[in-house]
């Protein structure tokens, strides 16, 4: 009992449910680890009494847990509506130049309350999903709420510091999240492409698509066919190696974006490079590398298209800036400030000594240390370059999303967050006391994977987030929102507990850690709120009770794929269009899963069978999947969305995206290859060399890489587009 007590004070699970009425313990091995890696001795009888003992007393004695989130216009949360009479408060804003805000006291003559709900308080109490401010759908305090006291005066919104002393010479802290009741919505309901931007080639391309590209399919969506949105995979800095990981979900770093999607000839020092003939040496290279992957079957090659354009920047480097454009760059210096400096240090110590910072010599794996301090000047040059190149990606960043919102785009570009980092990567390196050493995040077993899963991510520790301020946190959403109309947040769920997997051990035994979730919440409705961005969580698959009512009531955005959605409670059929939710990206399909064409006549069945990655026998597969298909092409032939008849592979694709207009939902997105028929995925999960997973170029029914000038012109896409027109 003493362990589970002890394990339930930091919000480590000591048992899990992976379907209803089923119930699996996390071994004791599991749990002593996960709490070692959050500081906590659990290591034997002995050591479990003490770190309970400890734990326990803070939790006797604590006035406040180690966050405070008050939502803006909301009730007092219990944790201050609970503070004994007589107790002063003093709020340190986060604006350290705002005028200081007044001291607030608790009347002396005010009854006591009864205890709050954070019996926790000293500890890092995980609240339960859907936890906080007991308010209605719309954010208003729902029924028995007691009103704001006349004592309390809202400080701004913002991350401050709160200080709390009480009679009796009692005292506490902690850190103040001041949020707005709900995310930004879209203004008005919106249909946009979803894409991968690396798949998108144009004629200027150099190999893989670009952010000249995307600024330009921006252009074009809104102006000729009043698209909203258009969402990309992350563009998170990757880890370099031979080869570079393909994958978008297992950065580098996700605070920098990767320079490989720069637009060479858009940096405006390129045209006046002295040394012409090599670049246009590069030049034809790259052309070269577009005709492979074009006309020549070839899949992306990253790592050539990277060495090309590196070489290409190493020469407009060496133009110097304007006035102008030198000033622009040390505001950027000045705003980015240590992080940047620790991105740009990893990269260029990792051209000395490898991608890994876990095999480089002892004294330079602490980017504190005074050996990295050395190398911080010894390697000037290229810390400098490696932040030229942070400068002018996040240009061309700003420049897509300007021209988004110049075509008119309600949303604009719509970025994507990853779950998280590589551990060897620049943000594992420059962030460790904030990561969980020796821990990997994944998922448990499940009916569709039975050994669960280990993504080889490194979690955030919530109780290092919680004392930093979740300055991390907000500084990679910062960056992320600076130049986005609305961001994606992959498995949306890991903001109130992520599967821990600890190193060594199968997926099979980790278990789950919670974060303080309203804390995360807040945090990321504050910064969006800043932005004016909307964000929509990747909710798909097994989720807690209440998780997404309580993201809905903050303006966050689910996501619901159309095969995904059917009466689950009840009859298990397709969901009727007016069941669905509004607060949602609706779609067909995404990364992950089998373009709509393919869908439709069990290819992707074939294709999985192909790649060994059947449960069933396929005669078992492919009925079951026939049976499904056929359910929904029924559905959309009831309701005269399917004039086309049966037997019409693209007009069951417009009949799919009638039905999706047919919903509430507030976005609508296309899948940019179910425009031409595409029938490859981007990337099939469980596979690594087995299939070209990020390297497929946008492609049309016969499989030919179609690039972005065809795009525009190809008639399929234009008629399967007439469906929101006419809507």
């Amino acid at each position: 009992m003493g362990l589970s007590r002890l394990a339930a004070l930091h919000g480590v699970a000591t048992s899990h449910s992976p379907s209803p009425g089923v119930t699996v313990p996390v071994p004791d091995d599991t749990v002593v680890a996960v709490l070692a890696a959050l500081g906590v001795d659990a290591a034997g009888p002995e050591a479990v009494r003490e770190s309970l003992a400890t734990a326990e007393s803070a939790a006797r004695s604590g006035l406040l847990p180690p966050t405070v989130v008050v939502w803006a216009g909301e009730p007092l949360p219990p944790a201050l509506a609970a503070l004994p009479p007589g107790a002063t408060l003093d709020v340190a804003l986060e604006d350290a130049g705002a005028p200081p805000f007044p001291a607030l006291r608790v009347p002396a003559d005010r009854p006591h309350p009864a205890a709050p709900g954070h019996a926790d308080a000293g500890t890092r109490a995980t609240p339960e999903p859907g936890a906080g401010a007991e308010s209605g759908a719309d954010g208003e305090a729902g029924p028995g709420t007691p009103p704001t006291p006349p004592w309390w005066t809202e400080p701004p919104l913002g991350v401050h510091r709160l200080a709390v002393r009480a009679p009796g010479g009692r005292s506490a802290s902690a850190i103040l999240v001041v949020a707005p009741p709900r995310a930004p919505r879209p203004a008005a309901r919106c249909h946009g492409f979803l894409v991968q931007l690396y798949s998108l080639l144009s004629a200027r391309s150099w190999g893989m698509g670009d952010l000249g590209d995307l600024a330009d399919l921006a252009a074009w969506s809104g102006r000729t066919l009043g698209a909203g949105f258009v969402q990309i995979n992350p563009l998170h800095a990757a880890v370099p190696g031979d080869p570079t990981d393909p994958s978008p979900y297992r950065p580098s770093s996700r605070r920098f974006p990767d320079p490989v999607h720069l637009r060479v000839e858009s940096v405006p020092e390129y045209g006046h490079v002295p040394d012409r003939s090599a670049l246009d040496d590069l030049r034809q290279s790259a052309a070269a590398l577009g005709d492979t992957v074009l006309n020549k079957g070839a899949p992306i090659d990253r790592d050539a298209v990277w060495e090309l354009k590196r070489q290409a920047l190493e020469l407009i480097r060496d133009v110097p800036l304007t006035p102008g454009r030198r000033a622009a760059y040390c505001d950027f210096l000045a705003a980015q400030g240590q992080a940047l400096e620790d991105h740009a240090l990893w990269c260029a110590l990792a051209e000395e000594h490898g991608p890994d910072w876990h095999t480089w010599p002892p004294a330079l794996r602490d980017p504190r240390s005074e050996e990295a301090a050395r190398a911080r000047h010894t390697l000037r040059d290229r810390v400098d370059f490696h932040c030229r190149l942070a400068w002018l990606t996040d240009e061309q960043l700003a420049a897509a999303q300007r021209a988004a919102l110049d075509a008119s785009m309600a949303v604009g570009i719509v970025h994507d967050l990853a779950v998280g980092v590589h551990p060897g990567g620049s943000d594992a390196w420059a962030q460790q006391d904030a990561l969980a050493r020796g821990m990997s995040v994944g998922a448990p077993p499940d009916a569709f994977n039975a050994r669960g899963q280990d993504w080889g991510l490194p979690p955030w520790r919530p109780d290092a987030l919680a004392a930093s301020g979740y300055a991390p946190y907000r500084g990679l959403l910062r960056a992320l929102f600076a130049h986005a109309g609305a961001l994606r947040i992959d498995h949306v769920m890991g903001l109130f507990r992520l599967w821990w997997v600890p190193g060594g051990r199968p997926p099979t035994e980790g278990t789950y850690v919670g974060h303080d979730a309203e804390a995360m919440l807040a945090v990321l409705v504050l910064e969006a709120h800043r932005a004016g961005a909307v964000v929509v969580g990747e909710d798909l698959g097994t989720v807690e009770p209440r998780v997404r009512e309580t993201l809905a009531r903050r303006g966050v955005l689910g996501t619901s794929v159309l095969w995904f959605e059917r009466d689950w409670d009840g009859t298990g059929r397709p969901l009727a269009a007016e069941q669905w939710r509004e607060s949602c990206l609706a779609t067909a399909t995404t990364h992950d899963l089998p373009p709509t064409a393919a869908r439709l006549d069990g290819d992707h069945v074939l294709l999985r069978d192909r790649l060994g990655l059947l449960a069933r026998p396929l005669a078992e597969e492919l009925a079951a999947d026939a049976h499904d298909t056929a359910e929904w092409l029924g559905l959309l032939a009831r309701l005269g969305l399917l004039p086309e008849g049966e037997g019409d592979e693209e007009g069951a694709v417009r009949a799919v995206h009638r039905f999706l207009l047919r919903t509430p939902a507030r976005m609508v997105g296309v899948w940019l290859p179910d425009a031409l028929g595409d029938r490859r995925p981007q990337n099939v999960p469980g596979t690594w060399d087995q299939y070209p997973n990020w390297r497929l170029p946008t492609a049309d029914a016969e499989g030919n890489p179609v690039t972005l000038e065809e795009l525009a012109a190809a008639p399929r896409l234009h008629r399967l587009m007439e469906v929101f027109e006419r809507r």
